[in-house]
C-alpha cells in the first residue's frame, strides 16, 4: 500500500523523531503533569481569590478596630446599645421603623 503523503514536506517533519518527542513533552507538560498550565490556572484563580478576601478582612480589620476605640468611650457605648439592641433608658419608648425595601421576603412555597 503507497502513502499518498510520503512525499509531502510537512508529513516528513510530523514524522521526524524530535517533532514527535517535542509534541509529547508539550502535550505532557500541558495536560497530564502535576503541574499542568490547567492546574495552574486553577491555582491562579485561587489565590486571587483568597487575596480579595485578605484585603476585604484586613479592611474589617480596621473597622473593628475603630469601633473598639469608639467604644472605650461610655456615652459611645450607650448610643451602640441604643442603635444596635434597641436599649432604651426607663423614661423612653422606642419605635422602630420599617421601609418596604429593608425587610426579607419571606418563601412563599
Amino acid at each position: 500500500m503507497n502513502n499518498p503523503f510520503k512525499n509531502k514536506s510537512w508529513y516528513k517533519i510530523l514524522l521526524n523523531k524530535y517533532v514527535i518527542a517535542s509534541l509529547f513533552f508539550v502535550t505532557w507538560m500541558l495536560f497530564l503533569d502535576n503541574y499542568s498550565y490547567l492546574d495552574h490556572r486553577v491555582l491562579n484563580k485561587e489565590i486571587n481569590e483568597l487575596e480579595d478576601n485578605k484585603t476585604y478582612y484586613q479592611e474589617e480589620i480596621k473597622k473593628d478596630k475603630d469601633q473598639i476605640k469608639r467604644l472605650k468611650n461610655p456615652a459611645q457605648i450607650e448610643k451602640y446599645a441604643r442603635e444596635q439592641y434597641y436599649m432604651k433608658k426607663d423614661s423612653e419608648d422606642i419605635y422602630i421603623i420599617e421601609f418596604e425595601g429593608d425587610t426579607l421576603e419571606k418563601d412563599k412555597s
